[in-house]
């Protein structure tokens, strides 16, 4: 007799994946969201976290919470930009989707599409700016 491991999940995302996720979220650090759950205390029951997040996001019952807003300081001085900070376990949600979908959307943007695409920065799109400039000038 076989026998064979079903799921009723909709959502087919490896526990491996919210796992690496984190890690990739860790790496960045970042503030407390607006559950003022900092990445220590989500750490103080990874596994449990990571489980109830992977299940939610499997299962399609994930929704994510509201951003903490928080006003920084412009560059240039004159003001205050308004900071948006997802909770850790969101952070990790949103690393999911963006390991899960980013390797078959980046291929179809345009050479100079410059935001938010991996090896590919604001800079990167000045140098390129700068060479058509100065050989159309």
């Amino acid at each position: 007799m076989t026998t064979t491991i079903t799921t009723n999940k909709p959502f087919h995302i490896d526990k491996k994946r919210v796992y690496d996720a984190y890690k990739a979220v860790r790496s960045n650090r970042g503030a407390a969201g607006v559950d003022g759950q900092t990445l220590e205390q989500f750490e103080a029951n990874l596994k449990g976290n990571l489980y109830k997040l992977w299940n939610r996001m499997s299962s399609g019952s994930y929704l994510p919470q509201p951003v903490r807003a928080v006003a920084i300081p412009k560059k240039s001085g004159d003001g205050e930009r308004i900071l948006g900070v997802p909770t850790v376990g969101d952070r990790i949600a949103q690393m999911v989707v963006k390991q899960l979908i980013e390797p078959d959307l980046d291929p179809i943007f345009l050479p100079d599409s410059y935001g938010y695409r991996p090896r590919k920065s604001a800079l990167d799109a000045v140098e390129v700016t700068r060479k058509r400039c100065w050989k159309y000038d």
